[in-house]
């Protein structure tokens, strides 16, 4: 006979209280483990935690938005009412489901959120229950921040976010006695599943040096220049801040104007040369193209003071010069991804204003150079924040690598904390090896001067696309810039959304085409042609609001690669035979991807 519910918790077979008990003590145990590891760097006067003023923000925040609804009696009764009706008429299903009746859900999970995958979310009216209670109860608690009257929009936003975060960590999915697929794992190996997420708690806290570093892929998979970053080249030159790879040619004749790209020096330069199946890098070689790209130093305290215009003299500019040297071409086509970007119009208008024309065409890849409809990183962005964040930076020199990745993580807590610890630290599970998610976690230092005046000149005040930015003493207007513009947005961006990117495409002086791919800020980027994966839309000129031009667009199947490739040999079809990296002006210092992307933050 089978002994399976048709519905409910699957209650195993059989439950050793002994093992059990036992893993509970292993659990204890390795929790010290756990706390010690967290507890040991901040015994040092050095450590610099900064969750004390992290939480007072949070607290002031949403403390603005209840004393809107405090404030008011009536008001205060209304909004508590419409949760008490919203608890009633749950109540009232879930009597109706106990009697053997099956009423529509008072609240329904989105089909898309994978957190209540699991049938016994729906068929066991207790899970069921709590699923909606807490559905309901976050809508709620949205609506709240939505309709409070009389705070500003910065302080709205940021509202949203704190509720949205505090939303995700109470889903009951995140608890073992609350999940139902946790808790039958829990009794089915009598507690084995704990035992072994603490003992990789334990690990990843140590990672992290006191912080939570969460595996979001099977690290031991991959490795910089194995499996990574394999297309062959050759560092041919290098400084403090950079090295530049030259990839080496596989066509008898190239493009005449080699292509230099300046990737985020907030990740590693690998993005655009993941597995050679996914590689940005590897498929323009074999389009005939000389490609150089910039590998961002991951930089220490001894370079707390490189400023952003040392990121432009000694990183996009020294790229150049190498380009120019090594082909003896006086123009390069140059591509920026997301703050690479970001660096590269600023070096188009520096270059514009002091008159240089070094540049046969710009591509931008995810990229604001106009920061009114920026991304959700502008929720961490305020003078206080950034007198909090400058002051701790000023303590050690730098950003640290695990600060930043987390703040990125957060703005997809559901799909990049979440699910990573459920599955590794109660699951006890490994997780899969994903080599976008690898390079996701082995992320960058950041220097204080550099990252504390992009914050200010682009977050804060908006300065690049205003015409008052001033680098190297050089006031900037990206006006002056001419050169013809590849301007790609991608739709599900949530850094450089579509709408920010397509308003940053009107501040250019020359010809711009913008481009919207599919899916999100790296997937939408890294999409090869031969995958046939997401599509991408084209259209008029970037004028007026981005809606109007998405109602007009065309919807090409296949990569923007090819889109983009067309249009890069439309300007300027000159072939030369092929430049082997080493052989030329400058010789070969190491074999690429380099050492500098291999340093570890």
């Amino acid at each position: 006979m089978d002994d399976k519910p048709k519905s409910g918790v699957e209650t195993p077979r059989a439950v050793d209280p002994e093992a059990f008990a036992r893993n509970l003590a292993r659990v204890m145990e390795q929790g010290g483990k756990a706390l010690a590891a967290y507890l040991k760097p901040r015994e040092s006067q050095d450590f610099g935690d900064t969750r004390a003023e992290e939480m007072v923000d949070v607290f002031k925040t949403l403390n603005q938005v209840a004393e809107f609804w405090l404030s008011d009696p009536q008001r205060a009764a209304a909004a508590q009412t419409s949760l008490a009706k919203s608890y009633m008429d749950l109540w009232a299903m879930t009597v109706k489901r106990m009697a053997g009746e099956m009423p529509e859900p008072v609240k329904a999970a989105d089909p898309k959120d994978r957190r209540f995958n699991d049938p016994d979310w729906n068929s066991n009216p207790f899970f069921d229950a709590l699923k909606q209670a807490y559905l309901l109860t976050t809508e709620w608690a949205e609506r709240m921040v939505q309709e409070a009257e009389g705070i500003d929009e910065h302080t709205r936003r940021k509202a949203e976010f704190y509720v949205k975060q505090i939303s995700n960590a109470v889903s009951p999915s995140n608890f073992v006695l609350t999940n139902p697929e946790l808790f039958r794992e829990t009794l089915g190996s009598s507690g084995e599943n704990l035992v072994r997420g603490m003992q990789m708690l334990t690990e990843d806290i140590e990672a992290g040096k006191g912080d939570l570093r969460i595996r979001q892929s099977d690290a031991s998979m991959f490795e910089v220049g194995r499996n990574l970053a394999t297309t062959p080249g050759k560092v041919v030159f290098e400084n403090d801040l950079i090295q530049v790879i030259q990839y080496t040619p596989v066509t008898e004749k190239v493009l005449a104007v080699p292509l230099v790209i300046v990737p985020p020096w907030i990740n590693k330069f690998y993005v655009l040369d993941l597995t050679s199946e996914k590689s940005m890098i590897k498929w323009a070689v074999e389009q005939g193209i000389t490609v150089f790209v910039i590998s961002w130093v991951n930089p220490d305290a001894k370079l707390a003071m490189k400023s952003f215009s040392d990121y432009m003299n000694e990183g996009v500019l020294a790229a150049l010069d190498t380009a120019e040297k090594v082909t003896g071409e006086k123009q390069a086509h140059i591509c920026g991804y997301c703050v690479g970007g970001t660096m590269t119009a600023v070096s188009l208008a520096y270059l514009a204003a002091t008159g240089q024309d070094r540049i046969a065409s710009a591509t931008f890849l995810a990229t604001q150079v106009d920061f009114t409809h920026a991304g959700d990183l502008k929720v961490f962005v305020d003078e206080e924040q950034l007198d909090a964040l400058e002051r701790r930076m000023k303590q050690v020199g730098f950003l640290d690598s695990t600060k930043m990745a987390m703040a990125f993580n957060m703005l997809r807590s559901n799909d990049l904390v979440w699910p990573y610890i459920v599955n590794n630290y109660m699951r006890g599970k490994a997780p899969f090896p994903f080599d976008l998610l690898f390079w996701n976690s082995d992320s960058t230092r950041l220097p204080a001067a550099n990252h504390s005046f992009y914050l200010r000149n682009c977050y804060l005040e908006n300065k690049l696309s205003a015409g008052e930015m001033v680098v190297d003493n050089v006031q900037l207007d990206l006006g002056k810039v001419k050169v013809p513009v590849y301007n790609l947005a991608t739709r599900e961006d949530h850094i450089a959304p579509p709408k920010s990117v397509f308003l940053g495409s009107s501040f250019f002086g020359g010809p711009v085409r913008f481009v919207l791919g599919g899916s999100g800020h790296i997937a939408g980027v890294v999409n090869p042609p031969e995958k046939k994966k997401y599509s991408f839309w084209t259209g008029g000129p970037a004028d007026g609001e981005i809606d109007r031009w998405i109602d007009n667009a065309v919807e090409q199947k296949g990569s923007w690669w090819t889109d983009w490739l067309a249009w890069i040999k439309d300007i300027d079809r000159r072939e030369v035979p092929a430049r082997i990296p080493g052989e030329g002006p400058l010789k070969a210092i190491e074999d690429a991807p380099g050492r500098y992307v291999r340093v570890k933050a």
